[in-house]
């Protein structure tokens, strides 16, 4: 569900940040500037550590979710998948990243399963509580385990950054926009970035 016209959410009622005024360019919200989501450190489904810094030149999506997300967490893998064939060659220079926020059960053998079943070039991130705490602190991003009988969900934020290709945050997505709006802000971002010379 969409929460503020800004964020997808499996329940909770925050906003991740004050409100900000799209660029006419971009579709998502323009956050060009920000002084938050700039630094990650958690290890992907492979074992290897990974920051945002390795990823300079090239455009990143990141979202946030768990496997056994019901709707919200395929549906955006989904899409991302689909914007990345839409890209053609120059998906090679866009990385997926998909941050866990159920590390107790999103091992990384579950993780890699996962990923790979929506494209295989996706990386899943992972870490203890504390250092995804740490990670989604720095996006804003909103999650907390809820008991449903004998286990629990996790609600959890539901939007989409776009790091560009220097490492800067650019663009927040909500999850109710489309394709086409992912595309063209990735494409943007590739290819004539609103606000660099």
């Amino acid at each position: 569900m969409a929460l503020g016209g800004l964020l997808g959410l499996s329940g909770c009622d925050r906003l991740p940040f004050p409100s900000a005024t799209p660029a006419a360019s971009f579709r998502g919200i323009d956050i060009t500037g920000a002084p938050y989501a700039r630094t990650l450190n958690l290890t992907d489904q492979h074992g290897q550590p990974r920051t945002l810094a390795e990823f300079e030149g090239r455009v990143v999506m990141l979202f946030f979710g768990f496997v056994q997300c019901p709707d919200v967490c395929p549906t955006a893998l989904a899409r991302a998948s689909e914007v990345m064939q839409r890209l053609g060659d120059d998906a090679q220079r866009v990385q997926l990243l998909f941050v866990t926020v159920d590390p107790e059960r999103d091992t990384p053998d579950v993780l890699r399963e996962y990923v790979a079943a929506f494209d295989p070039t996706f990386l899943a991130l992972t870490g203890s509580l504390e250092e995804i705490r740490t990670a989604a602190s720095e996006f804003k991003v909103y999650f907390r385990q809820v008991p449903t009988g004998g286990s629990y969900t996790v609600d959890h934020s539901a939007m989409t950054y776009l790091i560009d290709a220097r490492g800067e945050p650019r663009v927040v997505l909500r999850h109710e926009q489309s394709v086409d709006d992912y595309a063209h802000d990735v494409r943007l971002l590739l290819h004539n970035d609103p606000g660099r010379a």
